[in-house]
């Protein structure tokens, strides 16, 4: 298989350190919080986008304060760490009850129709 050196090589499989702390954060560092796992919305590797997270708040003349992105980032991981698990969201873990909530609907509208059906053969 011949290699093509017009391709560079794909980074998505290295882990994102989480940036360290700052008086001064950029969208840049909020979104190396949630690549880096930090937010526990997905696992901490590098997440390539089209355009970067504030992209279209700067190109309409209103990038986001300091501020701001400080609070983003204190919300995004705030939900993560009070909640007792440092690691991965629920959802990477099998845990948000989506599987559940879909397996009683399926049963309720089964006996919804089993009801119905009983009710209008009487």
């Amino acid at each position: 298989m011949a290699t093509n050196s017009d391709v560079p090589p794909t980074p998505t499989v290295k882990p994102v350190d989480p940036p360290p702390p700052s008086d001064q954060p950029t969208s840049a560092m909020l979104k190396a919080d949630i690549d880096s796992g930090r937010t526990g919305d997905k696992v901490g590797v590098l997440d390539p986008g089209l355009s970067s997270l504030g992209t279209d708040d700067e190109a309409a003349g209103r990038p986001p304060s300091p501020f701001r992105i400080a609070l983003a980032r204190y919300q995004e991981t705030l939900q993560q760490w009070s909640s007792g698990r440092p690691d991965a969201g629920a959802a990477h873990q099998d845990q948000d009850g989506g599987l559940a909530v879909f397996l009683g609907l399926v049963v309720t509208i089964g006996v919804v129709l089993l009801v119905g059906i009983w009710a209008a053969a009487r």
